[in-house]
């Protein structure tokens, strides 16, 4: 269920910042692209809400970081499946992290098991890198 919040600078700037770039970006990018703007912890908490809030998501990296990016194409509206179940492509060159929304992963659980999150990220090299 997404919520309405209280806009604050901070997390206007954050949420704009993301939304305007074409890669995912870690806290570390995003708190030096906002240049003293706000502390960090400011940042992780708007980081939280902005997720919780389903305007951006997590994707955990193949090198284990953790970056964020904005939902455009992401479906909210059906609890019973993850909203974020597309494809990340981490350039393992020049270590961008993109969407993929063209693809389309397919997941089959065993009886009984629930699906609660996916995180699928493809490692290789992107386009502007070969």
């Amino acid at each position: 269920m997404l919520t309405k919040r209280r806009n604050t600078p901070a997390s206007t700037a954050v949420l704009n910042l993301i939304q305007e770039s074409k890669i995912a970006l870690s806290h570390a990018e995003i708190q030096e692209r906002l240049a003293g703007l706000c502390d960090r912890v400011t940042i992780y908490r708007v980081l939280e809400r902005l997720t919780e809030d389903g305007l951006i998501h997590k994707i955990i990296n193949s090198d284990a970081s953790l970056k964020y990016a904005s939902c455009s194409n992401c479906d909210h509206s059906k609890s019973t499946e993850p909203a974020h179940n597309h494809v990340h492509f981490s350039c393992l060159k020049c270590k961008s992290v993109v969407c993929l929304e063209n693809v389309q992963p397919e997941i089959i659980l065993p009886e009984k098991y629930q699906l609660i999150e996916v995180n699928f990220t493809v490692s290789g090299i992107c386009p502007n890198c070969q």
